[in-house]
């Protein structure tokens, strides 16, 4: 779960596509999964105006629909990219930077889940050595779902050219959405 749509999402009506979501979907195979198994949205439904940070009324407007989803898809465990999405969810003040890949059970729009913080993909494009800290993050979700699900090494993972997170919009390409059936996060 992140937290609003970005220039590409927002062109594609389709949540990280961009530069962050390319590396979200080499994070996901790293640990055996694909967009299929998973279920990505943002706290926002709408990008804020020039990219700001969400007020307080936008993040109100928008918590229904994201409780809503939670209460649909029922995942076992929510994982939040980033420290706005981590705060909003969490109800906590602590950053991303001290809870990332420290598991907690919470309750979210009346559904019990598994919380579970992660640095936002964008990080590790903007600062390169964020992507050891996601990748060893994201090897522990498959063990905390109780899933035996083997850890492939991100460097064997089949890579798609990242480049800086502003590229132009055709640099964009929409994933697959996930098909109706148990989601095994939220992400």
């Amino acid at each position: 779960m992140g937290e609003a749509p970005g220039y590409h999402e927002d062109r594609s009506g389709l949540p990280f596509v961009g530069q962050a979501g390319k590396l979200l979907d080499r994070l996901l195979a790293g640990v055996g999964w694909t967009r299929d198994d998973v279920f990505i949205a943002n706290v926002l439904k709408c990008r804020p105006p020039g990219n700001r940070d969400p007020l307080t009324s936008e993040i109100e407007a928008c918590e229904a629909h994201l409780f809503q989803q939670v209460r649909i898809i029922r995942p076992r465990m929510i994982c939040t990219l980033g420290n706005f999405a981590t705060k909003l969810i969490s109800g906590r003040t602590d950053s991303i930077s001290r809870v990332h890949g420290c598991e907690l059970p919470i309750t979210v729009g009346g559904h019990e889940v598994l919380l579970y913080p992660l640095f936002h993909p964008a990080a590790a494009l903007y600062t390169p050595s964020m992507l050891d800290t996601l990748q060893e993050d994201f090897s522990r979700i498959p063990e905390l779902l109780g899933v035996a699900e083997p850890v492939t090494p991100l460097a064997e993972v089949p890579q798609v050219p990242l480049t800086a997170p502003h590229a132009s919009p055709e640099a964009a390409t929409p994933g697959p959405q996930p098909a109706e059936h148990e989601q095994l996060g939220l992400f």
